[in-house]
C-alpha cells in the first residue's frame, strides 16, 4: 500500500454476486493492497453469501453491522446479531457459510481477513474449489 485509504460505506458501488439463484452484494473497501482484505457484504432475507467453504491460507473475521445471521459451521449453526463477531481459522475446521436469518431485514456485515496468495478455497463436502492467485482464479474438481 502506497497511501492511506479512506472509504465510506454509502459511497462504495456494490458488486452483485449470483450463485445458483442466490444473490448478495459486496462493497469492496480494500482491493489494491497485498496483506489484508475488507468488504462490506449485504445479504437479502433468506439468501446466503458465497457458499459453504474454507480457506487453506486466509483467516476471516465477520463483524455483524445490522440484521441477523445464521452461520453454518462443522459444529452446527451459530446465530449472530448486530455487534457480534466471528473468526474462522484457515483450515477445514473454519468451514462456514453465512445466511440472512431474518425474513424482513437486510443482513450487513464487515468481512475482514488476510489476503495471502495463492490461496486454495475448498467448497466443503463437494470436492470442488478454486485456487486464487495474484492475477486469476482457477476452479477445480477433485
Amino acid at each position: 500500500m502506497q497511501k492511506i485509504i479512506v472509504k465510506n460505506y454509502q459511497d462504495i458501488k456494490p458488486e452483485i454476486q449470483n450463485q445458483n439463484g442466490n444473490s448478495f452484494s459486496v462493497k469492496p473497501i480494500i482491493k489494491d493492497i497485498d496483506k489484508c482484505a475488507a468488504n462490506f457484504v449485504e445479504v437479502e432475507p433468506g439468501n446466503y453469501a458465497y457458499g459453504y467453504h474454507y480457506h487453506e491460507e486466509n483467516e476471516e473475521i465477520f463483524y455483524i453491522i445490522s440484521g441477523q445471521a445464521a452461520v453454518k459451521t462443522e459444529n452446527g449453526e451459530i446465530n449472530l446479531k448486530a455487534r457480534d463477531a466471528i473468526c474462522f481459522p484457515a483450515n477445514i475446521h473454519g468451514s462456514h457459510v453465512i445466511r440472512n436469518a431474518s425474513q424482513t431485514e437486510k443482513l450487513i456485515y464487515l468481512d475482514v481477513g488476510t489476503a495471502n496468495k495463492p490461496d486454495v478455497v475448498h467448497f466443503t463436502g463437494t470436492g470442488n474449489g478454486m485456487i486464487i492467485t495474484r492475477t486469476d482464479i482457477h476452479n477445480f474438481a477433485e
